[in-house]
């Protein structure tokens, strides 16, 4: 990077800015489902955009760059659950930037008090509009691993949306 002329850096950083409108919203949100706090969802978005921009590998396509900054923002997740400070905790603190009605908000708290395997798949599924073949893949599963986690999720969630008050 340090031997670019300034007019391909300007051009690097456009690219940059264009993908960091493609991909924040999505990303965002698949970063809240794990972590419930809009401050640590920045910081997990503000890793896996460097690592865009610095470590990314040659993509195929744009198909290919969005599952691959996908895995990174899910596994950057997974690392700062696991951290020794980290509580396991539920917090809906940012979620009005992203969820407009009161039934999104309700449905996206639900998404988050999911266990992690099945939270990121109703994501993916949902939200990112991916097929259960893209997700198995995007998540090293088999197909019908996926498809069994879609159906739980889908069990869990409705059990909770009828008992709930939303």
């Amino acid at each position: 990077m340090d031997k670019l002329h300034s007019d391909d850096k300007w051009i690097l950083d456009n690219l940059m800015f264009e993908k960091y409108n493609r991909y924040k919203s999505l990303l965002f949100q698949i970063a809240f489902s794990y972590l419930g706090n809009k401050h640590d969802c920045e910081d997990v978005l503000q890793e896996a955009f460097i690592r865009l921009y610095y470590q990314a590998p040659n993509f195929t396509d744009d198909e290919d760059e969005r599952r691959w900054v996908i895995r990174i923002t899910i596994n950057l997740c997974k690392n700062q659950l696991k951290s020794f400070w980290r509580r396991k905790r539920i917090s809906i603190d940012g979620l009005d930037e992203y969820a407009y009605t009161q039934e999104e908000k309700s449905i996206m708290y639900e998404i988050i008090r999911l266990p992690d395997k099945y939270k990121i798949i109703i994501q993916l599924y949902y939200i990112a509009g991916y097929k259960i073949s893209e997700i198995a893949q995007i998540i090293n599963l088999t197909e019908s691993a996926v498809k069994m986690r879609l159906k739980r999720a889908r069990e869990l969630l409705k059990v909770e949306l009828d008992n709930s008050d939303y």
